[in-house]
């Protein structure tokens, strides 16, 4: 049976439907600051930057009807001690009402074939340990394993 959504390269024409579904969330007091055109304006520059180069690709579910009802983006990350660049997943959202259907595990199976194709090495994300994602395990259930030696550091600028 085919999946009532399919996923496909995010256009800049996404901007909009994607600050959407960010401002739905709630997640990021930034963005719940800003004016709901601020933010289509504000992830229409980032979505744009992503898009100048190959290092980077942002891909979103679309339902038959059109709606954008997740995202997510990766980057390629070239080490030098690797086999291969390390993929990093660093966005992955799903509206609430399409949690459950098989839209964030479709956007990952696309980001990781993506990353099969540059020649990746692994796949690498940071998901908040207080988000339901994390506490009903779907990053393991998609065959992800938790870093048991490694710190997540970062520093604000």
């Amino acid at each position: 049976m085919q999946p009532p959504y399919s996923i496909r390269p995010a256009l800049a024409a996404d901007a909009g439907a994607i600050a959407a579904l960010l401002r739905e969330l709630g997640w990021f007091a930034h963005l719940d600051a800003m004016t709901s055109a601020q933010t289509s304006e504000h992830v229409a520059r980032q979505l744009g930057l992503c898009q100048e180069g190959a290092c980077h690709l942002v891909l979103v579910a679309e339902a038959d009807g059109g709606q954008v009802v997740a995202y997510g983006s990766a980057h390629w990350l070239p080490y030098l001690f690797k086999a291969g660049p390390e993929a990093y997943v660093s966005e992955l959202f799903v509206k609430e009402a399409w949690r459950g259907r098989g839209v964030g595990g479709a956007l990952l199976a696309a980001l990781e074939r993506e990353a099969r194709r540059r020649g990746c090495s692994q796949l690498m994300l940071i998901n908040n340990q207080e988000r339901d994602s994390y506490k009903r395990g779907f990053y393991l259930k998609q065959g992800w394993q938790e870093r048991d030696k490694m710190a997540n550091f970062c520093r604000p600028l």
